[in-house]
């Protein structure tokens, strides 16, 4: 029997149905093997265990040759690929579990693979997105927030933007199309920031709602 972990949620990806007036325009998820290329540094862990390999097998040809490469280099192979397949399930794992939400008012990102946490971002107090684009066309789109609000970049990782640990930036990560997406946001973050606020008061002057 099936079971969705996400079954409570009314709407995919969002911890509530959105009011009536706003709109889903994109949802997505980090695109798994560049997750695991940038955020989990699967490169580098490759290039790490064959520099490894090579030197222990020719440590051990020196004495017993090709025998003795094999003795010697074929435990760290072995241990690669065991390094491998944990990375592989992890940035599945982390894919999986995320969804990123971008509406007509707001970007919302479900995240978490074991702690789930669903993170509201309404364009007003979005300041700034920055979009970092790889050649194959995924790209992660870096949000800068406007006042005090502050973030854990451990809560948030990967789901950030790297290297900015004291000023924690939430990001799009490693999604497909994402010059595609960073327009669409821009468009939807444009439109609504332009739109006025009205403040709706009661007779006797008390503030009673705010669109």
């Amino acid at each position: 029997m099936s079971h969705d972990d996400f079954a409570f949620e009314p709407v995919k990806g969002l911890p509530e149905r959105p009011p009536e007036h706003e709109r889903i325009l994109w949802q997505g998820r980090p695109d798994t093997w560049q997750l695991a290329r940038e955020a989990l540094k699967i490169n580098w862990i490759t290039a790490y265990f064959a520099i490894v390999v090579v030197w222990r097998a020719s440590v051990g040809s020196i004495d017993g040759g090709l025998a003795g490469a094999v003795a010697f280099g074929l435990p760290y192979v072995g241990l690669w690929l065991a390094a491998m397949g944990g990375i592989a399930v992890l940035a599945l794992a982390m894919a999986r579990s995320t969804v990123y939400t971008i509406t007509t008012a707001r970007v919302a990102m479900r995240i978490g693979a074991a702690l789930n946490v669903t993170l509201n971002l309404p364009f007003r107090q979005i300041a700034n997105a920055d979009l970092s684009l790889r050649s194959n066309g995924t790209g992660t789109i870096a949000l800068e927030t406007l006042g005090e609000t502050k973030f854990s970049y451990l809560v948030l990782w990967p789901h950030c933007r790297p290297g900015h640990v004291r000023v924690t930036k939430p990001a799009l990560r490693c999604i497909p199309e994402a010059e595609k997406v960073a327009g669409l946001l821009a468009e939807a973050a444009d439109a609504r920031v332009s739109q006025p606020v009205i403040e709706r008061r009661a007779p006797t002057g008390d503030l009673v709602a705010a669109e």
